[in-house]
């Protein structure tokens, strides 16, 4: 047994399957993927790695199988996909999430290809585990599942403290450890055990308080949106196949930037901070609802409109529309007098933070600094917002 030191979770002792996992290729890729990708453009110290953060995972996935007395084999294979679970990621984690979507059509949790042959197929198959079974466990497949990736499942509880660890802010700090005393596997299918309902709103709370102050920061938000499109036109503009970039690191994807023409500038920009501002910011009811749900296509259309009516040009004008507001912890499984009940049936603190989520719900339309006030007038018309509730702002759209 080996005993890694982590900075979350003190010693965590690696054994079995994980142990040989762990030298493999595809997991010490994770050590270059940055967990909080731009979001480290804010906050200095958020300069974890997804390698850490999948060692947390695993860590308390095993106390949670503990805790429901699961072992053998069924516990190995989920202490298998706890420390893959974010092996499908590719560089800049969530960030470039969407381009890899489109343009190989899968998610990050679903690894059936990567963990159906090559290294990581050999170390799986070495200690009698199914691949398949491996990489249906990563997707949230199944009650055992739901404990990787689920409503509340051990990736949650891990990266809201080390998040929260990394970055200085006291919000995300939950009590993991009454968390995972309070599981349990009811009618197949995991749940808080009795009395854990302010248990499970502590989750919501504390990923509430995230998303405004970390996750969805606006420089983030910013920075993410640029690198998104650069992506693109690195994609549309070269011969790099779609797999190879999807495998890239972080630093791998920003040389391949800084070689291309067409992307170096703003690799430049991302490596240097010199980000685009704040032409229109705009609460969600000044947004046409067209506008909210608008998809991937629709957004470049209406990027186009905008630079057009800004006499601006096209990749210097940037759309940011995050979608529905959502809250998938808000279904979370409880028992509540015998009953296994959702937690938004049982708490009213749930339809408290759907209100302040719509509440802090942002549309952004980014520009380059000399050109933010013409596209911001630009986006008002386009966008047909309601200039009642939508800033046009450059005062406060410099990074900070």
């Amino acid at each position: 047994m080996n005993a890694i030191k982590d900075s979350v979770h003190g010693h965590v002792d690696v054994e079995g399957v994980a142990r040989d996992l762990l030298d493999t290729e595809a997991v010490q890729r994770l050590r270059n993927i940055k967990q909080l990708s731009t979001v480290r453009l804010v906050y200095p110290s958020a300069n974890h790695t997804r390698f850490e953060h999948s060692l947390g995972v695993y860590h308390l996935a095993g106390r949670a199988l503990e805790r429901l007395g699961v072992d053998g084999a069924r516990a190995e294979a989920v202490r298998a996909a706890a420390l893959l679970h974010d092996v499908g990621h590719g560089p800049y984690g969530h960030q470039t999430e969407a381009v890899i979507e489109r343009r190989l059509g899968r998610h990050h949790d679903d690894v059936h290809d990567l963990l159906g042959d090559g290294e990581l197929a050999a170390v799986l198959e070495s200690h009698g585990l199914d691949t398949d079974a491996v990489a249906d466990l990563v997707a949230g497949e199944g009650e055992l599942g739901q404990l990787v990736s689920g409503e509340l499942d051990v990736d949650r509880m891990d990266y809201l403290v080390r998040d929260a660890h990394h970055t200085g802010v006291p919000y995300g700090t939950i009590d993991h450890g009454r968390l995972l005393r309070s599981l349990a596997l009811v009618d197949c299918d995991l749940a808080l055990a009795e009395g854990n309902v302010p248990t499970a709103e502590s989750v919501l709370v504390a990923r509430a308080l995230m998303n405004a102050t970390v996750y969805r920061h606006h420089v983030s938000r910013i920075a993410g949106a640029m690198l998104e499109r650069v992506c693109e036109r690195l994609l549309d503009g070269t011969d790099l196949a779609p797999e190879r970039f999807a495998r890239m690191t972080d630093d791998e994807l920003l040389a391949a930037l800084r070689r291309h023409d067409g992307t170096a500038d703003t690799a430049a920009r991302l490596a240097t901070r010199d980000l685009y501002k704040r032409a229109a910011w705009a609460e969600i009811d000044a947004v046409p609802d067209a506008v909210v749900g608008a998809g991937h296509e629709r957004v470049r259309e209406l990027e186009r409109e905008i630079a057009a009516a800004a006499d601006a040009p096209e990749r210097e004008v940037l759309l940011d529309s995050p979608g529905e507001p959502s809250m998938p912890e808000s279904s979370t499984r409880v028992v509540v007098n015998g009953d296994v009940r959702r937690l938004h049936e049982q708490s009213a603190l749930v339809q408290g933070l759907r209100s302040a989520q719509r509440t802090q719900w942002r549309l952004g339309v980014y520009a380059p600094e000399e050109r933010a006030t013409a596209v911001g007038e630009a986006a008002v018309r386009v966008l047909g917002l309601d200039e009642g509730g939508a800033a046009i702002d450059l005062s406060n759209g410099a990074p900070r």
